[in-house]
């Protein structure tokens, strides 16, 4: 992977230092957000925001969310070093840029195909080569890579479709925003043998997930 340069490489300490002062992690968690470079992921005419721990637009009436809630998630998934992920939801690219610097293998799915265009571009230009991308309803998981370690919604889910806990692996972990009510809330889902394990961790607020592909 390409290194950052040196003033890039202080910003990106500096915001993973934000984080874990507002929501305490991993070492590698920490690292991974470190080695991220996030300028590359956040629209241009935003860049002097890339670093603020906010939420910030992108095309097709999507969201980057903000690298605090990145930062969360990763840490709710409990990655191990050899871990794969499947990623439901790649949107600007920088959540699976996360990812990859703790997993293994990194499988990624946008429903929107210019999304998926840039965010393919951008891990080239990084040189990011362990994040396998789809164009396709992240709601039917990948099955042909399948089982993964982990599991990663992007986006607030009504419910877990089933074909994605199959394709979780046993002791595996599913991590989602989920619509109760009127509240979206960050949810993890353990699998163990037949059952799932369900805890609810905090409140959140992501774009829904949509139907279908946008061509």
């Amino acid at each position: 992977m390409s290194a950052l340069d040196r003033i890039t490489a202080t910003k990106t300490a500096k915001l993973a230092d934000e984080c874990h002062k507002i929501f305490p992690l991993s070492e590698s968690v920490k690292n991974a957000i470190a080695k991220t470079n996030r300028e590359e992921f956040v629209p241009f005419g935003f860049k002097q925001s890339a670093y603020k721990l906010d939420a910030l637009p992108m095309g097709s009436a999507q969201w980057i969310s903000s690298p605090l809630t990145v930062a969360k998630m990763t840490q709710y998934l409990e990655p191990k070093k050899n871990d794969r992920v499947l990623e439901i939801g790649c949107g600007s690219g920088y959540q699976a840029a996360v990812l990859s610097h703790i997993f293994r293998g990194v499988f990624t799915i946008e429903r929107i195909e210019s999304l998926m265009v840039e965010a393919k571009s951008r891990f080239k230009k990084l040189g990011i080569n362990n994040i396998h991308t789809r164009i396709d309803d992240g709601q039917n998981g990948w099955v042909q890579f399948a089982p993964y370690d982990r599991i990663l919604f992007s986006a607030t889910a009504k419910a877990i479709p089933q074909k994605l806990f199959e394709q979780l692996s046993e002791g595996g972990i599913l991590v989602a925003p989920m619509q109760v009510g009127s509240r979206q809330i960050i949810t993890r889902f353990k699998k163990v043998g037949n059952s799932l394990q369900k805890e609810e961790l905090e409140e959140c607020d992501f774009v829904p997930i949509v139907n279908g592909i946008q061509k």
